[in-house]
């Protein structure tokens, strides 16, 4: 280990900062990439942004997504690993769907990274992404082409299915995933208040329960997917109740299923649209 690698793990490990020596590892690498001539100074400049308590993915401006290397901007929300089960098991609904062309959209789409790792990991998807904010909808354009996916990823902004109303989808959508903010506002005001303080509200601001957005697409949802199309939700823990009770309420989706990651916690819910 360098003495730059030494100093920034220090540095970091005296904050508090758990796996100080990988995170400095990942400042140092990125510093060279960025500048370098002065990757030094970068690094310990980066570094501080650390210590300050602003997220990795926003100090080095990458993250890895289900593989693929993806933009990271303060506009939008910085991909998160725990969501790559909804990524995977979206591939899983699209491969069983058995469509050669499938037609994907990512709504909520955030930085882009579900769309930009679907089209990368099934290329023949067309995948069309929205989102409301300019910052979600500038930082996923931007990831589209650092992905090389512009030719078959769209993005576009609306509140949610209305900035995809002039593509001509209804009826025709294979699969449609959707990370939606899913933390009550109440939670954003107590215990879960520092995920503000550097990430967009709107990532997180789910309503009074956490479901409003979820409440919206489940119904929003049903005149874009096909007959046996598949919706799928990232869900906060404990809401799979709630949520498998929005499909319920609906009564045109079966097949409901809750997925849970490898701790066993349902981390996302999934149903299929009625007939075929």
């Amino acid at each position: 280990m360098n003495s730059l690698l030494i100093e920034i793990s220090t540095t970091l490990d005296g904050a508090g900062i758990s796996q100080a020596s990988r995170e400095a590892d990942r400042i140092v690498q990125a510093a060279k990439v960025a500048a370098p001539a002065d990757h030094e100074d970068v690094a310990r400049a980066m570094a501080q942004r650390r210590v300050a308590g602003v997220p990795l993915a926003y100090v080095i401006g990458h993250e890895t997504f289900m593989g693929v290397d993806l933009v990271v901007g303060e506009g939008a929300l910085a991909p998160r690993e725990e969501t790559e089960l909804l990524g995977y098991t979206a591939l899983e609904a699209i491969r069983a769907s058995g469509a050669d062309s499938p037609k994907i959209i990512d709504m909520c789409c955030g930085s882009g990274n579900l769309a930009c790792a679907i089209a990368h990991h099934f290329p023949t998807a067309k995948v069309w992404a929205s989102d409301l904010t300019d910052g979600c909808v500038s930082v996923a354009r931007r990831n589209v082409m650092h992905v090389g996916v512009s030719d078959r990823v769209v993005v576009a902004q609306g509140d949610l299915f209305a900035g995809l109303a002039d593509f001509g989808l209804e009826g025709a959508v294979d699969v449609v995933v959707c990370n939606p903010p899913y933390i009550s506002q109440g939670k954003l005001a107590t215990d879960r208040a520092v995920l503000l303080e550097h990430e967009p509200r709107e990532a997180f601001d789910g309503g009074p329960y956490g479901l409003s957005i979820q409440q919206r697409v489940v119904k929003e949802a049903l005149p874009f997917l096909r007959p046996g199309g598949t919706l799928l939700f990232e869900i906060g823990l404990g809401q799979e109740r709630q949520v498998k009770m929005l499909f319920d309420r609906v009564k045109e989706y079966e097949d409901i299923r809750l997925i849970a990651n490898a701790a066993g916690e349902v981390r996302v819910v999934s149903g299929r649209k009625r007939g075929n």
